[in-house]
């Protein structure tokens, strides 16, 4: 008899599974609301200053996913490679090279120019989702 029975549901998401699961889906062409169930409804994300965004950024989720929709529409396709990474209790470190290709002219960029940056992230995750992002991308030189 089963009546008295309970389960308990324990999430085994570890914090590279996490991380990796975020860039696969951006990878996916994911954007948005789309991309909402990888982030801890407190989430905080700093992009630290790069060639793209040379002020740097601090991003709540509502901020971030706004910011994948603009992303989403500059690029035809993206890709994270993992180079090396690393995991500690509830923290995930990650190199990795990303690579997009722009799919339409837009400022100074060319409809399927290639964008590469080398990225260091360093992750924390909470009930399997990010909870706090910090990012240092460092773009290879952009091609006139």
């Amino acid at each position: 008899d089963n009546r008295n029975c309970t389960t308990t549901v324990v999430d085994m998401t570890t914090p590279l599974d996490a991380l990796r699961s975020l860039h696969r889906s951006l990878e996916a062409g994911r954007s948005g609301e789309e991309l909402r169930p990888h982030w801890h409804p407190s989430a905080k994300i700093r992009e630290y200053p790069n060639t793209i965004a040379p002020q740097g950024a601090l991003r709540d989720l509502d901020d971030t996913l706004a910011a994948s929709e603009r992303g989403a529409g500059l690029l035809a396709s993206q890709t994270y490679e993992e180079v090396e990474s690393f995991e500690l209790a509830d923290r995930a470190i990650m190199r990795l090279t990303w690579t997009g290709v722009v799919g339409a002219a837009v400022g100074p960029f060319a409809a399927g120019q290639k964008l590469v940056a080398h990225i260091a992230q360093f992750a924390r995750v909470e009930d399997g989702q990010v909870i706090e992002l910090a990012t240092y991308d460092c773009y290879e030189p952009l091609a006139d």
